[in-house]
């Protein structure tokens, strides 16, 4: 069955209001009263122990013992982290850290 055009705006306008609600809901949720300890928790400690699960990941393939000895990556993520507390802005640091490390392994 071909799609008609008319139902494909359909779609996409149904598939638009469930995303619409599914993000509204937690203001809509919270906005007269205090969010339980739990959601305190998680705002509060999940964003860096998702960044620490990032990095374990980024490094685990890194060969430290052979050629380039992991110097593309720790110098990027040193450059990223620097960046980061010098500018306190993400999306400088995560970009000058990427190019630097894309530079420094077809370098290196």
């Amino acid at each position: 069955m071909k799609l008609s055009l008319l139902m494909a705006l359909i779609g996409t306008l149904i598939s638009a209001l469930i995303l619409f609600s599914l993000r509204a809901f937690p203001f809509v949720l919270f906005s007269k009263r205090k969010p339980p300890k739990i959601i305190s928790f998680i705002e509060k400690y999940i964003p860096p122990m998702v960044m620490a699960v990032l990095v374990i990941y980024c490094f685990k393939d890194v060969n430290f013992m052979g050629s380039p000895f992991g110097i593309p990556e720790v110098a990027a993520l040193a450059f990223t982290v620097v960046v980061y507390l010098i500018k306190s802005n993400p999306m400088i640091s995560i970009f000058g850290g990427t190019i630097l490390f894309m530079i420094l392994s077809r370098v290196m």
